[in-house]
Order: structure tokens, then sequence, then C-alpha cells
């Protein structure tokens, strides 16, 4: 976790979809939105999924013929429990994840050190601001690209009734290490909510809020 969440009682709302102190951050990746990644990007190689879940992003990766190491620090009934992303055992060809958004900084530099290809991080398109930011990220290691989606995610909770649309912006931020040193802003085309819809909803009544 990011030990500066909380720091001197200040939060980082623009990291957070809701302050989440006394639990893990644990929001499942919508279908659509890896598909979104996976139809506009090449991953060759291994792809480590560090912050796996219920699994519901490393499916969509092990679907679209990748092979996957999915892990997490807690037990939620896939993968391997117990791995540290901010302490990392292990380098992969390229990482894909949904950080817990108080670890997002610290998933970047994990990120940019366990990957020999590519690192994409699901991120809000705020991650974009930010002075700190722009000094320990952006000016030294840049995303190569950066999709925007021009369709809103929503986010809900394990156990939530999918219903609402959310209203925040989200972007997949892409650190290529065979691109060049330049950031690219990319749109992603709208009809991925509608062409890969979620299989499985939920059946516990708990509405996202």
């Amino acid at each position: 976790m990011d030990k500066t969440y909380n720091l001197n009682g200040g939060f980082k709302p623009t990291l957070k979809r809701f302050a989440d102190l006394n639990g893990p951050d644990f929001f499942p990746t919508p279908r659509w939105a890896t598909h979104a990644l996976i139809d506009n990007e090449l991953f060759v190689g291994e792809i480590w999924e560090p912050a796996c879940g219920d699994g519901a992003m490393a499916r969509v990766l092990e679907e679209t013929g990748c092979k996957v190491r999915a892990t997490d620090l807690y037990d939620r009934g896939y993968g391997q429990s117990g791995h540290d992303f901010l302490e990392p055992d292990h380098v992969s060809d390229n990482v894909v994840t949904n950080p817990p958004y108080n670890a997002a900084e610290g998933f970047v530099k994990s990120g940019l050190s366990c990957s020999r290809k590519k690192f994409a991080l699901l991120l809000r398109l705020a991650f974009l601001e930010g002075a700190n930011r722009q000094r320990t990220i952006f000016s030294i290691n840049p995303p190569s690209r950066v999709w925007v989606f021009s369709e809103r995610i929503t986010f809900y909770p394990s156990g939530a009734v999918r219903q609402g649309t959310g209203t925040t912006a989200y972007a997949w931020f892409v650190w290529d290490k065979e691109a060049a040193p330049k950031t690219e802003l990319k749109w992603l085309q709208p009809g991925y909510k509608s062409k890969y819809s979620d299989d499985i909803q939920d059946v516990n009544p708990i509405l996202f809020k």
C-alpha cells in the first residue's frame, strides 16, 4: 500500500474511487475494458497480472491467447496470493493490471522495473495531473501511449449489482520499452462496451454508489 495515502491526515482523492483505508481496494475490471487494450496493443510473451483479484482481467487475457501469470496480495480465489507487487519477486515480458488506486504510483515504479517489453496500467485520466507525478514519473519515464476511453467505465465493488454508469474518465497508460521516448495520446473507438459485455452478473444485491 501507498504509505503516503493518509499522510498527515490528508487523502489523495484523485487516485481513489472512494476511501478504503480499512481493507483492500477491490473493483473487478469489466471484460470490455481489457479487450479494448488487447485489440490495440500487441503483447509478445508472458503477461503478469499482479493485482488479479478474482481473475476478471486475467481470464480475458488468457481467452485472447496470452500466457498469463496471475498473482495478488490477497486471496480472492484466483491466481497466487501473498505476492506484494510493491516488493516484486518476478520479471515478466509484460505487466498488465488495474492497480489499487492507493498504490498506483508504486505500481508504476514496480512495473517499469519488472517488465521487459510493455507495462500497462488502467488508471484515471486525471493521473496525468500533479506536480509530484510530473517530477517523479512523467519527466523521467513518460508512458509511450495513453489510450483514452471514449465510453465511461463503471467500476463496481465485488458483489454489486451492475446498475448505473460511471462519471470518471479512464485510460490505459502503456509504457513500451521498444518505442521512441515520447508520449502519444490516442482515443479508443466506442463500441467495446456493447461488443464485449460481461457474461456473468453478480447475485448479491448491493448497489454501487
